[in-house]
């Protein structure tokens, strides 16, 4: 297995990564000048348009044979990939000379096309939904939405070997059997609802294989493994089920990066490397162990308050309250709010942030149940 020298691309990233996208709310209006200024390297055209009719591009470059679709923020309020794209698409434009036989094996042995961006509407709102409150995700066979027919549209068209579907996942997941969030999480979708190992499948968890292989020199026992669950409706399972080797890479939570623009580079380098393999590889075999990957475990916290006392049905109780950060769009702004995830003994749970709340009023905490 051919592996990214991670020093190497630590330095370059440090120059290079794409500095005009930060933040968790990554609009159409951020991307626009970026898709702007593409080099000649990248074939740029405009797919169609959202509910709302804001554009929605498609984005080619390479010339192999191997055809890879990637796409991000399905759902508008998970950017994380779409600021890893930029970074990936910086690469492609400026690698250095000891990373460049990186980007000359992808560009010659594949052919990617990328759609930054698809759900533009969702974005604004900061919602996982469409401009008609419709799940993308869960939009692959009825195809109500108009974002889902370009999607599906292309993926007809352009008869991929492999896609990357880039989402985020909330800071209540962790890494199974450690106290770490799970930063990155992959997924190998279900073909059915026996989870059957197809030959599509292995060849899935190759490559996942070799992103975690690479992640695990930076971020060791943060990487954990999503559900493989066969939903009938979602995404990733009916390309998976087409025969189009769907691979989930779902953004997580790093210490303090609630902006999401630390993980974002752990996101590009998984990216980058299982481009690598793709590119670079022929032996899809080394499938198994995927499954040493841990599950995802939902018991990370990002504010733990301990022995907070709370009056209920008249008694004094002393419990823990577990918090979890959710955000909404406010005069057109994103603003953070602290949401009640957990109550009660909280002591198998974890979190960075614990606080001794003996002596504080829980009505002056500003929590939401909402």
């Amino acid at each position: 297995m051919n592996l990214i020298a991670i020093k190497t691309l630590e330095l370059w990233y440090l120059s290079n990564f794409e500095k005009n996208l930060t933040g968790r709310r990554i609009l159409f209006d951020d991307i626009d000048p970026l898709l702007q200024k593409l080099s000649s390297k990248f074939k740029k055209e405009i797919l169609g348009y959202s509910e709302n009719n804001i554009p929605i591009y498609k984005i080619s470059i390479g010339t192999g044979k191997t055809k890879i679709l990637i796409w991000s923020q399905m759902h508008g309020n998970e950017s994380t990939g779409t600021k890893a794209l930029f970074d990936l698409f910086n690469f492609f434009e400026k690698s250095n000379a000891e990373l460049s036989k990186v980007t000359e094996s992808i560009l010659t042995n594949c052919t990617i096309q990328f759609i930054p961006l698809l759900n533009p509407d969702g974005a604004i709102k900061f919602t996982r939904e469409n401009a008609n409150n419709i799940d993308l995700n869960r939009d692959a066979v009825a195809r109500k939405a108009e974002e889902s027919r370009l999607l599906r549209d292309v993926l007809d068209n352009f008869n991929p070997k492999f896609c990357f579907n880039l989402h985020d996942q909330r800071s209540i997941f962790n890494v199974d059997g450690t106290q770490n969030p799970a930063t990155i999480s992959f997924l190998a979708p279900s073909e059915d609802v026996e989870r059957t190992v197809t030959k599509g499948r292995k060849e899935t968890m190759s490559v996942i294989v070799a992103m975690n292989s690479l992640l695990q020199q930076i971020i060791p026992n943060q990487v954990g493994r999503y559900t493989d669950e066969f939903y009938p409706t979602a995404t990733g399972d009916n390309f998976q089920k087409l025969g189009h080797n769907t691979i989930l890479i779902e953004a997580g939570h790093f210490k303090d990066d609630y902006e999401r623009d630390i993980t974002r580079k752990f996101n590009f380098y998984a990216l980058l490397q299982g481009l690598y393999f793709i590119a670079a590889e022929n032996n899809y075999l080394n499938y198994k162990p995927y499954y040493e990957i841990p599950n995802n475990d939902t018991k990370f916290l990002d504010i733990i308050y301990k022995n907070i006392k709370i009056t209920e049905n008249n008694r004094n109780q002393i419990v823990d309250i577990g918090i979890q950060l959710k955000f909404k769009v406010i005069a057109n702004k994103l603003e953070a709010y602290k949401h009640i995830e957990k109550v009660g003994d909280l002591s198998d749970y974890y979190s960075y942030n614990y606080i001794s709340a003996e002596n504080l009023d829980i009505k002056e905490l500003e929590l939401s149940n909402s």
